[in-house]
């Protein structure tokens, strides 16, 4: 405004000078009048303007500070988000020798605090810690432990004690558009993967699903995988494949040895190297209605129990006796191959129903490569199993689900992480059946109601790869000899209800 007037000022003065030159003295008095109030303006411009700039770089320190703290708050730091469910399990079991176990209301917590953190448009870190435990304390927790009462569930969280922290993933994740040139976007990660809540049994949880197929695998792993998209450069319709490679298991001597050989290869025990696993993901078609996936993976040095281990004793003060050799053995390898075709939808406009209506059909098949004890037989053993799941719509914001799945004698399934609380419905040698309902109750929180039946052919199935998972015939056993076998379940059936507050 003061700049303004300057220039008008200055206008009119040039203007009245040239206008009045030689004119009376008046006129004179008056110019330089105006030229003073010019020459007290420009001095009051110039104080102005040193003040503009002084306010103009305290906004920009201030408008630095600001976009410092919005970056903490919204985008250079790790996003966290939350998943925690409370559950009442309604358990009953009938066994082979005639009679039951039962349990009415097994009341549980599962909280999982996931965080993620993209520095690049190409380099990411995700993580989930997870809690998973029934309410309060265990009935045999051991009150004669030499910490007295200090480590009871009541207290365990404000009592200076332990520093165990359970991670459920964490993981490094780079990808990219091209591949040594060539239009393949792939991706690498490497850390503890996601590998629960795979392909197929995501649909009844109502979560995204992983890579893996959850038919033959689910379970947590630590390794690496590769994924490349194929659909650019070969006439496969979203064809892409995958690499994992997974360690189970370390064999290694702890630190502080006597002879200095710290994490060296403990020669000492059963197990032959370290128990790994690698497997191939192929998906030769996805249109994103309809798709094919498979997959296949090798287990090498599967552990399990040898018969000695599995006849142990407890003595009185809760320890083995009578044990000459170590708990694990190498017992083994273990294929597993899996082909599942998935549809997101069925037909094409037939219906709003069949639109929204999603379709699993799984084949599983596995082979023991035993070099002794794999599935309690010194005989390489296959077996397969089959699996068909519908998930549908029911209303508003609410999904409804059928499963069946069935496993032959020597079905042997990698499925131990598998969301339940009676043993893995898809390890089952034998017959499971299941229904679920889903229902969002507001943005926050849903709720679900579940029931599985498992109806067991054989035994073992929930065993690893050792005696554990020696199939014997159900028919065979009756409460005459149900002890000889350790009177197994025959029958398992579990009501499940839910409520998942996420954001």
């Amino acid at each position: 405004m003061i700049k303004k007037s300057i220039i008008t000022l200055s206008a009119v003065a040039a203007l009245a000078t040239t206008s009045f030159a030689g004119g009376d003295s008046d006129i004179a008095a008056q110019l330089a009048a105006m030229k003073q109030e010019i020459a007290s303006l420009k001095s009051q411009l110039s104080t102005n303007t040193a003040s503009i700039a002084k306010v103009d770089k305290l906004a920009k320190k201030a408008t630095k500070k600001a976009n410092h703290a919005k970056m903490l708050a919204n985008g250079d730091n790790l996003k966290f988000s939350v998943n925690f469910r409370t559950s009442i399990d309604k358990i009953n079991y009938s066994h082979a020798g005639g009679t039951k176990s039962k349990n009415d209301g097994l009341m549980t917590n599962r909280l999982w605090l996931k965080a993620a953190y993209a520095p690049s448009e190409n380099v990411s870190f995700r993580s989930t810690l997870a809690y998973n435990k029934a309410y309060g304390d265990s009935a045999n927790h051991s009150q004669i432990n030499g910490s007295k009462y200090a480590d009871f569930d009541w207290v365990t969280n404000e009592n200076a004690l332990g520093n165990e922290l359970k991670v459920k993933e964490a993981y490094w994740l780079y990808q990219n558009d091209t591949f040594l040139g060539n239009d393949i976007s792939w991706t690498a990660s490497v850390g503890r993967r996601p590998s629960t809540g795979g392909q197929g049994i995501n649909l009844r949880e109502g979560e995204g699903e992983q890579s893996p197929l959850a038919h033959a695998t689910n379970v947590e792993f630590d390794g690496a995988s590769f994924r490349f998209n194929l659909d650019k450069v070969t006439p496969l319709t979203g064809g892409w494949i995958k690499l994992c490679m997974g360690r189970g298991l370390t064999n290694a001597t702890s630190r502080f040895q006597g002879d200095g050989a710290d994490y060296a290869t403990d020669e000492d025990t059963n197990l032959h190297g370290n128990v790994d696993m690698v497997g191939f993901i192929f998906v030769p078609y996805d249109d994103g209605q309809y798709s094919v996936n498979t997959q296949y993976s090798v287990a090498k040095n599967f552990i399990g129990f040898e018969m000695g281990s599995m006849t142990t004793f407890t003595q009185a003060d809760g320890t083995q006796g009578a044990q000459s050799t170590a708990a694990f053995q190498d017992v083994g390898d273990l294929k597993l191959a899996n082909v599942m075709f998935k549809a997101n939808g069925i037909g094409e406009g037939i219906n709003d129903f069949l639109d929204d209506t999603n379709l699993v059909a799984s084949w599983a098949q596995s082979k023991s490569v035993s070099n002794g004890q794999m599935l309690g037989d010194p005989n390489n053993q296959t077996g397969h199993s089959e699996w068909i799941a519908l998930n549908m719509p029911a209303g508003d914001d609410a999904r409804f689900g059928l499963e069946w799945n069935q496993g032959s004698k020597w079905w042997r399934a990698v499925t131990y992480a598998e969301d339940t609380m009676i043993g893995s419905k898809l390890a089952a040698r034998g017959t499971a059946v299941e229904a679920y309902y889903n229902r969002n109750l507001t943005k926050a929180l849903s709720m679900s109601l579940r029931a599985t039946k498992i109806t067991y052919d054989w035994t073992g199935s929930n065993g690893f790869g050792g005696v554990g998972s020696a199939p014997t015939d159900m028919s065979t056993i009756t409460s005459a000899n149900a002890a000889m076998y350790g009177n197994p379940v025959k029958e398992a059936k579990d009501i499940r209800l839910a409520i998942t507050y996420s954001y």
